[in-house]
């Protein structure tokens, strides 16, 4: 018998954080403007974004605000945050080699850590972990919890300060 992928529950920020890694993988992959790849989303997307799933629960509705906020603002970030990224990941290991998919949740993960002080860094952190068990059947989730776990002390400081 095949083993189940794991399906943590979604919620419409966790629904938002999903569809934001795969506007990033799409804008990268295909080498378009992350302008155009956000409002394709909205326009077409977003309202389907889980079917390929099989969900046992009902698929969320996307928060399209914070959706919209992650993908523009870790796109626009990337050049700031792949170093960032990059110094956290193992000595035989570069960004590049981790592939769109991965680098794009690892991305939208930084830029949380970075600009969204709203959001507690366990919650970050524990959100891509999530979104990695939708996305990858290997050890790609620890990998996510890792790096962002790394990153957490240089992206934020001081953890405590509110923006």
């Amino acid at each position: 018998m095949a083993e189940r992928k794991r399906q943590p529950a979604l919620n419409k920020r966790r629904a938002a954080r999903f569809a934001a890694v795969q506007a990033l993988y799409q804008a990268e992959a295909g080498e378009l403007a992350i302008d155009r790849v956000i409002a394709e989303f909205k326009a077409h997307r977003l309202a389907e974004i889980f079917e390929p799933l099989d969900l046992e629960t009902p698929s969320p509705k996307v928060d399209e605000v914070w959706f919209a906020v992650i993908a523009g603002g870790a796109w626009q970030a990337r050049d700031q945050l792949d170093p960032a990224i990059e110094s956290c990941l193992r000595d035989n290991w570069t960004l590049t080699r981790c592939g769109f998919l991965l680098r794009a949740t690892l991305r939208a993960g930084a830029f949380e850590l970075a600009n969204r002080r709203d959001v507690p860094i366990k919650v970050v952190i524990n959100e891509y972990v999530e979104l990695a068990y939708l996305f990858f059947d290997g050890d790609e989730p620890s990998l996510v919890n890792a790096v962002l776990d790394r990153l957490a002390p240089i992206l934020r400081p001081d953890p405590e300060a509110v923006l």
